[in-house]
């Protein structure tokens, strides 16, 4: 669980909220549903656009990482590795092969049973290096999907505004609505720009950090498994892989 991002979160509504009553308006006046239905809605709709449907599933499979990010441990990795050169050298790559089921990672199982099935090491790596581009290319266009939504939304506030400006004009002989109406225009705006800078863009950049992280990690494992495959000492590859804890 990531305390930093739910905190973040909490502080951010705690913001908007706080400043709100502070300001004398009222938790009632963020409330619009016209507002609500042109900026998020409209966002929404802008998205599923632009994006394809793979993408965008892959896009709301990933965004729990926010708050529950994958495991994050290269010392344990590298000692996993270290292990598997070990029973490597003592009972062949065979006696790698019970290991592959026991993987809960695909990407993992996938590289030890290329190990077990004799392939060249540099075959390997040019297998998994497809693969392990390929995941992050797609991961990271789930991504953007976020990204764009930040960059959609404060437009559509704006857009959001303009409508509701336009009806306040409908009632200038009657000074009474005036300010009611300009209020809740503006309500559309709060929501374009505090959706984008609290929630979408923060969430994107936050995946993106996950994304590249994941990919050294599954750099570093691709590594160590060229390693075993060329038989390298264990403690030589342990020394080898620390570089990635830097």
């Amino acid at each position: 669980m990531d305390i930093l991002s739910l905190a973040g979160l909490v502080l951010a509504l705690v913001a908007l909220a706080g400043g709100s009553l502070a300001k004398g308006a009222g938790l009632s006046s963020l409330w619009n549903f016209a507002a609500f239905l042109i900026v998020i809605v409209g966002t929404l709709g802008a998205v599923l656009l632009q994006s394809g449907l793979p993408t965008f599933q892959r896009a709301l499979r990933i965004a729990r990482w926010v708050v529950q990010p994958p495991p994050d441990d290269r010392r344990r990795l590298i000692r996993q590795v270290v292990e598997w050169s070990a029973l490597a050298r003592k009972q062949g790559l065979l006696g790698l092969e019970a290991l592959v089921a026991k993987q809960p990672d695909r990407f993992t199982a996938k590289g030890l049973q290329l190990l077990v099935d004799g392939i060249e090491p540099e075959v390997l790596r040019h297998m998994l290096e497809i693969e392990l581009h390929a995941e992050e290319q797609s991961d990271l266009q789930a991504a953007r999907v976020f990204e764009s939504a930040g960059v959609y939304a404060p437009t559509l506030g704006i857009v959001g505004a303009v409508l509701g400006l336009m009806s306040v004009m409908k009632h200038l002989a009657d000074p009474s609505k005036l300010g009611a109406g300009i209020a809740a225009a503006f309500v559309a705006t709060i929501y374009g720009i505090a959706s984008a800078n609290c929630l979408f863009l923060p969430v994107a950049n936050k995946l993106k950090t996950i994304i590249r992280r994941r990919a050294v990690d599954r750099e570093l494992l691709v590594e160590g498994l060229v390693c075993i495959a060329h038989g390298e000492n264990p403690r030589n590859i342990e020394t080898r892989l620390g570089g990635y804890l830097h």
